[in-house]
């Protein structure tokens, strides 16, 4: 508003200045002005709550990536501990988890730094990366719950690779395969049948199916129930998987949930950098 009046008063220094704002000029001026700091006022406030907003949400996608890693490593470390898959698809799964949750974390790093500057490139490329990354994820969905049945074949296939490789296997994968039947507390794949060939009287099960562990109780007693587990591996660690199946769901569903939310911030925040643009 000073501008203008001091403008006016270089130009036109014969004009009185009291003539000067009671002009139609000096109002029309004076509204201009007030309009744009308003829209000004009400633009910065905007760009404020959206890049609050969008940090936020920013954030808690970088904890939904570190959160991805370290399931990833997880399941690693207890598949190597537990079952020796045979699918590779299945095999690389715990990788899948590692890769798709740092790629979250950098990618939710690289928006914050967007929002951060305020820079309307950097944000669009974040909106249109977490964008690619939701339609792979559903694709993944989708094919997992297609091949959701093959759960069962797997874990059968690999319990059988287990076993049938124990009696010739290093002393490592001995105590692997003995690891998951004490755990369980189970024998065998099926049932303790399933042990017949490791013994020429068919009837020893390892020491890890008996009840009460001691050195050599599975001598001769694959069929004693009082002590050795009767049950197979494979129903028990099916079951397993498939309840344990229903929270890797859930948190598939958040996680997607703040991807999307991601996305809408993201948007709102370049519509808000781009009308600071328009206004300035």
């Amino acid at each position: 508003m000073h501008i203008c009046i001091l403008s006016f008063q270089t130009h036109y220094p014969s004009i009185p200045l009291q003539m000067y704002k009671k002009s139609n000029i000096y109002k029309s001026k004076y509204y201009v002005n007030t309009y744009v700091e308003k829209q000004l006022t009400v633009t910065k406030t905007e760009g404020l709550f959206h890049e609050m907003s969008s940090s936020l949400v920013f954030f808690f996608l970088q904890i939904c990536g570190l959160a991805l890693i370290v399931l990833g490593i997880m399941a690693q470390v207890s598949l190597h501990n537990t079952l020796r898959i045979k699918d590779v698809s299945m095999s690389g799964v715990p990788i899948v988890l590692i890769a798709v949750g740092a790629l979250i974390f950098f990618i939710a790093f690289f928006g914050c730094c967007g929002a951060w500057k305020e820079n309307y490139c950097m944000v669009t490329t974040f909106a249109v990366l977490l964008t690619l990354i939701i339609i792979i994820e559903i694709a993944a969905a989708i094919a997992g719950f297609v091949f959701r049945d093959k759960i069962s074949t797997i874990v059968k296939d690999s319990l059988t690779d287990m076993i049938e490789n124990y009696k010739n296997g290093t002393k490592e994968f001995k105590a692997s395969v003995d690891g998951v039947q004490e755990k369980w507390k189970c024998c065998g794949v099926n049932s303790s049948s399933d042990w017949s060939y490791l013994d020429s009287d068919g009837n020893t099960v390892p020491d890890s199916c008996c009840i009460t562990k001691t050195t050599g109780c599975g001598k001769g007693n694959m069929k004693d129930a009082s002590k050795v587990y009767q049950k197979g591996c494979h129903d028990v660690m099916e079951n397993f998987l498939k309840k344990n199946i229903q929270w890797v769901i859930v948190a598939a569903i958040v996680i997607a949930l703040m991807q999307i939310m991601g996305v809408v911030f993201s948007c709102l925040l370049m519509r808000s950098i781009r009308s600071g643009y328009e206004v300035m």
